[in-house]
């Protein structure tokens, strides 16, 4: 995502946040590391099924800008200029993997799934019971 596009959309997504209900945002709170678990099972899934891993990194190209300086009373026709500026890109490259690591690594973050799902939904219940809908 660039970054214009993301400070275009924080604003929406802070408006977005503050119309959910309590319940919503308690039962939110009690899932956040869930959610973060779940994705790192699915990107290792990925990995298994690929057979190598996906690593990202920025690099930088360089691009070149108008930066011919504003008219003056001296210079009132300034020569034309052109300024190379460093632009962030974001690439994903492939990356070797121990598959027998990331098969145990899968193994242990199902194991932490698990151990985060009972406590979740007790947490949950929790949430229903402080702020009934």
């Amino acid at each position: 995502m660039k970054t214009t596009q993301l400070c275009l959309s924080l604003p929406f997504l802070a408006l977005l946040a503050a119309c959910a209900t309590p319940q919503q945002r308690c039962i939110s709170q009690a899932t956040r590391d869930m959610e973060v678990v779940d994705q790192l099972i699915a990107d290792i899934e990925g990995n298994l099924q690929r057979g190598f891993g996906l690593a990202r990194e920025t690099v930088y190209r360089t691009e070149f800008q108008d930066c011919t300086p504003a008219p003056t009373a001296k210079y009132p026709n300034p020569k034309p200029k052109m300024c190379p500026v460093p632009v962030p890109e974001t690439v994903t490259r492939p990356v070797a993997i121990d598959l027998a690591a990331e098969s145990a690594k899968l193994a242990s973050l199902e194991k932490k799934r698990a151990q985060q799902g009972k406590t979740a939904a007790a947490a949950i219940q929790q949430c229903r019971a402080t702020y009934p809908e």
